[in-house]
């Protein structure tokens, strides 16, 4: 401790000497002289080094001053994570951590902060849904209820309520997140962060309308990097490729944070995927890992594409990481599909078992994990059972595109083709651009005998996504072929041919105007399902008539796996 007593600053100046001083002695000789005069060279000279010693020490004070200046301080992880909150971006995985350890230390000490809870609470679903590790589901739920017991929502405590409404959004209860989400929109018109929790709530029931009209609001009161996300989305589940590319390029140029950038690569390689363009999305996958090493997610969209590429050692490689870091069971059943195609039967069936197990512990911390489940179960298990699920969830108001797609499916599969064309013909109507949805619309209207629409279902599958599924795909290109070429002609050529001539009549047969002529059998027709065989004829008298449908081929598209389409958007 300093005990000198503090003095004033000039006291600490070196005093300036009198005249009557006695320690000053008088000016002796040539100094008690006044000096001549200067010349004028001195005088310039004197005036460019005062100019000079002016300048080095006006920039010396500069120095100092700028060096003992207070400087902006940098964002630790914690502002950071909260920043990017704030903007409506993901955080970098590493932030996230620091926010929740910080929340966490806060709220033992202050417990009736209902702010900082609310903020855990998002934390925790944030991080749950990024490390697929839902026991976080569990510490969320517990941390918005406190939230909302220390302030209900009604109160102000809005935000408790967005991340109620992002909680189920992530367990799949997206009855619930609309619930929400609605409370949120209905007291705080304006709050722009419940919106998309809304929009995974409206996709994730079908309603489409509801999910466009929540996008366009994103919009209007959240500009910038998120809103064009969520636009980009919107474009991409309603078929509109060009438009989805535009705004999804635009995001990813406009992205600043890491986590954010990432993000906007990882859409543009999915679009990628999706157009057929497999050696386009793993380049944006890479360019989403080196990004932020943290985007998981990429790992198995570049997976899937380089299985598309035939690059299979790599690919399996690539799975196997994507699913020590992020376990998903769509994953699972991704890279348990692969080893099939190799032929590799035992390790299909290891990963086939471990997607039950990811599912069963899923569902303990509240997560339905029933669309990936009945997928499973539609190629690989009992159809019987995916229908149960899938009409269970139909039931629950889960009505996107891929509900639809997988229930019309494994309606198919259990042997009920007619009833799962609707639900088929339902998740094509949506528009959305997926190769799998029309190779399952096309192998059930062959089977109705519709092979038109058939060829024309099979056909889109192969051009919009050549490498789609590796079990899937190649049967689409077999059931093609099968069906072969259009009858040249074009719609002429369905309708019923000409009546023949009429044969010279014998002299001892009845006059041919007296004979009643027998009407010519009409062709089978390409855009309407066959009429069924008359009881007094053979079983297959009918599949003789039809056109180029080789049962072996048939059977083989029908046993072979549907493809374990990657999640599309309202899953």
């Amino acid at each position: 401790m300093d005990v000198m007593p503090q003095q004033d600053p000039e006291s600490r100046q070196p005093p300036e000497p009198s005249p009557q001083d006695p320690g000053l002695l008088p000016a002796e000789g040539a100094t008690a002289l006044p000096p001549p005069p200067p010349t004028l060279r001195t005088t310039l000279r004197r005036a460019a080094f005062g100019a000079v010693a002016a300048g080095v020490l006006l920039a010396g004070a500069l120095v100092t001053v700028d060096d003992g200046a207070e400087r902006p301080k940098e964002p630790g992880p914690v502002e950071r994570a909260e920043a990017a909150a704030t903007a409506g971006s993901p955080a970098s995985l590493s932030d996230l951590t620091a926010l929740i350890g910080d929340r966490q230390k806060w709220v033992e000490s202050h417990p009736q902060d209902a702010p900082s809870l609310a903020s855990l609470g998002t934390a925790y679903v944030e991080w749950a849904r990024r490390t697929a590790d839902t026991s976080y589901y569990a510490r969320a739920e517990q941390a918005l209820k406190r939230s909302l017991e220390a302030r209900p929502g009604e109160r102000g405590n809005g935000e408790a309520w967005v991340g109620l409404a992002a909680l189920a959004n992530a367990r799949h209860d997206f009855l619930a997140a609309k619930r929400w989400g609605e409370t949120v929109k209905k007291q705080q018109p304006k709050a722009w962060s419940v919106y998309p929790a809304l929009i995974d709530a409206y996709t994730g029931l079908g309603d489409r309308k509801a999910a466009t009209a929540a996008t366009e609001r994103f919009g209007e009161l959240r500009k910038g990097v998120p809103a064009l996300a969520r636009t980009a989305d919107l474009y991409r589940g309603q078929g509109w490729r060009e438009d989805a590319l535009a705004t999804a390029r635009e995001a990813a140029d406009r992205a600043v944070r890491p986590a954010e950038k990432a993000e906007a690569l990882h859409r543009l390689g999915e679009l990628a995927w999706e157009r057929g363009e497999p050696e386009e999305a793993v380049a944006q996958f890479d360019a989403a890992l080196s990004t932020d090493a943290h985007q998981y997610a990429s790992l198995a969209g570049r997976a899937r594409a380089l299985a598309a590429l035939d690059r299979t050692d790599e690919a399996v490689g690539a799975y196997q990481s994507a699913l020590e870091k992020l376990p998903r069971p769509q994953y699972a059943l991704e890279l348990g599909e692969l080893y099939a195609s190799l032929g590799l039967d035992g390790d299909a069936r290891t990963q086939y078992a471990k997607l039950r197990e990811m599912v069963a512990a899923a569902k303990k911390d509240g997560v339905d994990e029933s669309l990936v489940l009945a997928r499973f179960e539609a190629d690989h298990g009992d159809p019987e059972v995916a229908v149960e699920l899938l009409r269970a969830q139909w039931r629950g108001q889960h009505r996107s595109a891929a509900v639809a797609d997988a229930l019309g499916w494994a309606l198919h599969r259990a042997g009920k083709s007619e009833e799962g064309l609707e639900y088929a013909q339902r998740a094509a109507d949506t528009g959305v651009r997926n190769a799998s949805y029309a190779y399952h619309l096309g192998v059930i209207q062959r089977r109705l005998a519709d092979y038109g629409a058939a060829r024309r279902n099979l056909e889109q599958a192969v051009r919009t996504n050549p490498a789609f599924s590796p079990l899937a795909a190649p049967l689409a290109r077999e059931a093609l072929d099968a069906l072969g070429e259009p009858p040249p002609g074009g719609p002429g050529a369905v309708q019923p041919p000409p009546s023949p001539p009429a044969p010279e009549p014998r002299p001892e047969s009845k006059p041919e105007q007296e004979r009643k002529p027998e009407a010519p059998a009409p062709a089978p027709s390409r855009s309407a399902p066959a009429a069924a065989p008359s009881p007094s004829a053979p079983k297959d008298s009918a599949e003789a008539k039809q056109p180029r449908e080789p049962k072996k081929a048939e059977e083989k598209a029908e046993a072979g796996a549907g493809g374990a389409a990657p999640a599309a958007t309202g899953a």
